[in-house]
This record gives structure tokens, sequence and C-alpha cells, in this order.
């Protein structure tokens, strides 16, 4: 019986290395960003003066009247669902919403449909 013949770590490819080494990861959920709807294009972030304050800032890009939100995942205060903006093709507009005091302040700033 023949042995197998050893491959040397430096002819492996380093792309196949890569994906061995990635193929199990566990997603990163709590950074990944959140996907903002089709047709819009958005800014998401933080009042300058109040970091329990947030905003996405939403152009329709498409060619239909669009409806969004921002919703805020605020920590140990409850979740918080911003003003629903409805904008025409080419149109710009912004939703707020505000996160409790009690809470940790913005956890997460989603664009919602």
């Amino acid at each position: 019986m023949l042995a197998a013949p050893a491959i040397p770590a430096a002819t492996a490819s380093p792309s196949a290395t890569a994906y061995a080494s990635t193929a199990h990861a566990a997603p990163a959920r709590a950074t990944a960003p959140a996907a903002v709807p089709p047709g819009l294009s958005c800014d998401t972030g933080k009042h300058a003066n109040d970091e329990y304050t947030g905003y996405a800032l939403c152009k329709n890009d498409g060619g239909a009247p669009q409806t969004f939100w921002v919703h805020l995942v605020c920590g140990w205060a409850p979740d918080v669902d911003g003003d629903h903006v409805t904008l025409a093709p080419g149109q710009s507009g912004q939703s707020t919403a505000h996160c409790g005091r009690i809470g940790t302040g913005i956890g997460e700033i989603q664009v919602q449909p």
C-alpha cells in the first residue's frame, strides 16, 4: 500500500487557505449594517448634540413613491420608530427617533420600508 504524498504548505493556495479559515465563521450580527430598502439611498447616524437621537436621511432613487422610517435599537430602553416619511421620485427626507434616557443609548440604526 502506498502512502499519499504530502503537499508542502508553501504550495497551498492562499485563497483556499483563507476560505478554509473563514468558512465556518459566525456572522457579526451586532455590527452588521442594516439593509436599505431598494430604491432608496440613505445616511444614518446619531444627532451631533444628543447621542440618544438617531436619524435616517434618505433619497428616493426609484420611479415610484416610497415610504420609510428610522428604527432605533435602544439597549435597555424599548426600541423606537421614527415618523413614516413618503418620498416622491427624486425627493429627499428625514425620519428621526429618540431612545429613552433610562437606556444605554442607540445600539443600532435601521431603515425600514
